[in-house]
């Protein structure tokens, strides 16, 4: 199953030149990278990264990732968590997030 990762600009451009990442400040802060599921994505992008332009997106295969975690978050939902850095090889594809006036599109997800 596809899972996602939010990037800013200046976090993708430093993923893309080390092939690495622990994440975000709120990544660094609670020990793990916080991802989504296509489900979740909508309420992340809301939530953490409303009016936020430059975006990146990138899409992973949950079952290639060692250790996740699926843990409660919002609402009790269960996102995935993934306790290692993030790793150039473990990215499926990426790409840019479209910001407009009605927030972010993420086109379609497979």
């Amino acid at each position: 199953m596809l899972i996602y990762k939010v990037l800013r600009a200046s976090e993708y451009e430093a993923f893309c030149r080390d092939g690495r990442s622990l994440g975000a400040p709120i990544d660094l802060t609670d020990g793990y990278i916080h991802l989504s599921t296509a489900k979740q994505l909508t309420g992340t992008l809301a939530k953490h990264f409303a009016g936020e332009d430059g975006l990146h997106l990138l899409a992973l295969e949950s079952e290639r990732l060692e250790p996740l975690q699926w843990e409660p978050s919002r609402g009790g939902d269960l996102f995935p968590h993934l306790y290692r850095e993030l790793l150039a090889a473990d990215v499926i594809w990426s790409r840019p997030i479209a910001c407009g006036p009605l927030g972010h599109d993420i086109g379609e997800l497979e």
